[in-house]
């Protein structure tokens, strides 16, 4: 995985953290589950990312 990628999938995990205690301090369970939602996407494209670097080595 290039470090490129690292930080676009650490940001995107950061973003949906962001969103989702935004969400709990307003109430706003839309947020939340955005929120979630982001982290969960960046979670899953981690591990794809993980897979093809075992296949690389």
């Amino acid at each position: 995985m290039g470090a490129s990628d690292k930080m676009e999938n650490a940001a995107e995990d950061l973003k949906g953290k962001v969103k989702e205690g935004v969400g709990k301090m307003t109430g706003d369970d839309e947020k939340v589950a955005e929120g979630k939602a982001d982290q969960a996407k960046s979670d899953v494209k981690q591990a794809g990312e993980n897979v093809k670097d075992a296949f690389k080595h």
